[in-house]
């Protein structure tokens, strides 16, 4: 499989954004990708008071990227879109797969809310505006076990090892909006660690750049493959990164060191 992640700086406008969004998927359908992946609300990134009304999966957002994914023919991972929520105060932080032929495949709401007070550095209160979705998701992708996740979800491995040892996934996603502050230290250590340690391929698509004056993204898009090798990096600025994963590599990763089977502790939920 050719997996693309693409790289870029949604702001206020959310018809620019989508714009911009487009052309980085026209531009992973040239290179051959068969799975393109878009970062975090990729649909607008600004101040709260701006934010367009939040939509259903198939609203006007929605309908663009699966008309999108049917023009390319290609597998289309919307990193998040502000999905209607459960209330006119909050929102869902929704991941959607579209198939090649545009037809939804899979949605997931982001489980873990970004709850963050770093004193003169960070403070965010996503759960604020935002409603935590409770199910972990995986999809089949062409015969592919693919592991649905968003941003600050990264830091909770136990989701992670759910979705490989109770839904099968190779292939581990990470839309995110990484923020600069954490993002410099935390961001490639913890992608690398999700794919050590349940031996997974990891394709991580982020924001860039500034967004709003106390908002600042760390970019930094990137795929990894079960041994935890970087196979590609997006630079700063928006881009994508176009790579393909050696699924007989994953194979033998867990054949020759079988971290997976040799488990002892069994989680809480089984």
């Amino acid at each position: 499989m050719r997996v693309a992640v693409c790289q870029l700086n949604a702001q206020e406008d959310q018809a620019r954004n989508l714009v911009a969004a487009k052309a980085l998927l026209e531009r992973a359908a040239a290179g051959g990708a068969d799975l393109a992946i878009l970062p975090e609300y990729v649909d607008y990134l600004g101040p709260v008071a701006g934010q367009p009304v939040a939509e259903p999966v198939d609203g006007e957002v929605g309908r663009f990227f699966a008309d999108a994914a049917q023009r390319l023919g290609v597998w289309v991972v919307v990193g998040s879109i502000h999905e209607r929520g459960p209330d006119p105060e909050h929102s869902y932080n929704t991941c959607l797969v579209f198939d090649r032929s545009g037809t939804l495949a899979a949605s997931y709401r982001k489980i873990h809310l970004y709850d963050v007070e770093i004193p003169g550095r960070v403070s965010y209160l996503e759960s604020a505006t935002v409603a935590a979705g409770a199910q972990p998701v995986v999809v089949d992708v062409e015969g592919i076990r693919v592991g649905l996740s968003i941003c600050y979800d990264l830091r909770f491995p136990e989701l992670y090892r759910q979705l490989v040892t109770d839904g099968g996934a190779d292939l581990l996603l990470v839309p995110a909006a990484f923020m600069l502050h954490t993002g410099r230290d935390h961001w490639e250590v913890l992608l690398r660690a999700r794919a050590i340690e349940n031996q997974c391929f990891v394709a991580a698509a982020a924001q860039t750049g500034d967004h709003e004056p106390r908002r600042t993204c760390f970019g930094r898009s990137m795929v990894i493959d079960p041994w935890g090798t970087v196979l590609a990096q997006v630079p700063d600025g928006s881009g994508l990164a176009i790579v393909d994963l050696d699924l007989e590599r994953l194979r033998t990763i867990r054949a020759e060191l079988p971290s997976l089977a040799n488990r002892r502790l069994q989680p809480s939920w089984a």
